[in-house]
């Protein structure tokens, strides 16, 4: 059975280093990343589409070899600065796409190294596909979570290689990046985490041996929780029993927080769909740019 979180992305739907410096530099990119907006997502809501331009910033592709395969991402940072704050950002079941690659900017306009991996490099291109069932039957379920960890730790190294403070990391990500990031902050070298609607709960299985709701014990780090009220994939009983454990677990744990949107539907932050809500993606922004600032990495 496919996990709920990819079933949430689906039910959210309704009919070397380049600088990035508009729409005719971004055919190299596609080509790597699935850059443009992911044909699986469409259709694309072009009015409501956030657009971050790149000037002041260097942004663009970047690799970097884990265990014999190279890993592409999209990185942007404040341009000629060292010792600046990181985040990763975890990508959608779409994979790297534009929204992530301007949600990468929007934190470097704020002063990060922001980077995001393509996590499902090793199973094939999330942006050649136009069905999001086939997209999660052929690649999705088909990513285990340690190869996951594995890449987000490289990608750390990579940060801190090229400009980033090893001291000042943090981690965010969207529905299935959502879930990883309550995994990642049990295990990564992080400061602070945000979790955007990803799924809290599901059976263990070979590729995913736990869920958020079997880490509090062990999480390193404090995480804020941004959920919708009205997502059919996470019921707010799932958010009830994440609270509960959150609640005897480690001191990190006990510091986690949520904050459930009313009449926010799964992806109210995905400004390119019809599930955006405006004023909800603004607070979760305002406070994910808080938290991080709270908890030290920025």
């Amino acid at each position: 059975m496919l996990d709920h979180d990819l079933h949430s992305d689906v039910r959210a739907l309704l009919p070397g280093t380049t600088t990035e410096a508009g729409p005719s530099r971004r055919t190299a990119l596609q080509a790597a990343l699935g850059l443009g907006y992911a044909a699986a997502a469409a259709p694309v809501m072009a009015q409501t589409a956030i657009a971050t331009p790149a000037d002041g910033l260097v942004a663009g592709e970047v690799s970097f070899m884990v265990n014999g395969f190279k890993v592409p991402a999209y990185r942007a940072a404040p341009a000629g600065k060292t010792g600046l704050p990181v985040v990763l950002v975890i990508h959608e079941i779409f994979g790297v796409h534009e929204y992530i690659a301007d949600t990468c900017r929007r934190f470097a306009k704020a002063g990060y190294l922001a980077i995001a991996p393509q996590l499902f490099a090793r199973q094939g291109d999330p942006g050649q596909y136009t069905e999001a069932a086939k997209l999660m039957a052929e690649i999705v379920s088909k990513v285990p979570d340690a190869q996951v960890i594995g890449d987000l730790d490289a990608t750390v190294q990579w940060a801190v290689a090229h400009g980033g403070d090893a001291a000042r990391v943090g981690v965010t990500g969207f529905c299935w990046g959502g879930r990883m990031t309550w995994l990642y902050a049990a295990h990564g070298p992080v400061r602070a985490a945000v979790a955007w609607y990803g799924r809290l709960v599901g059976q263990p299985g070979g590729l995913t041996p736990k869920h958020p709701v079997d880490i509090p014990l062990i999480l390193k780090a404090p995480v804020l929780g941004l959920y919708g009220e009205k997502d059919t994939g996470i019921p707010l009983d799932t958010v009830d029993k994440m609270k509960t454990a959150l609640a005897s677990g480690s001191p990190q744990a006990k510091v986690s927080e949520f904050v459930v949107y009313p009449d926010a539907p799964h992806a109210f932050h995905a400004d390119y769909r019809a599930s955006f809500r405006k004023e909800a993606a603004e607070d979760g922004w305002k406070r994910a740019v808080a938290w991080f600032k709270t908890h030290g990495v920025a």
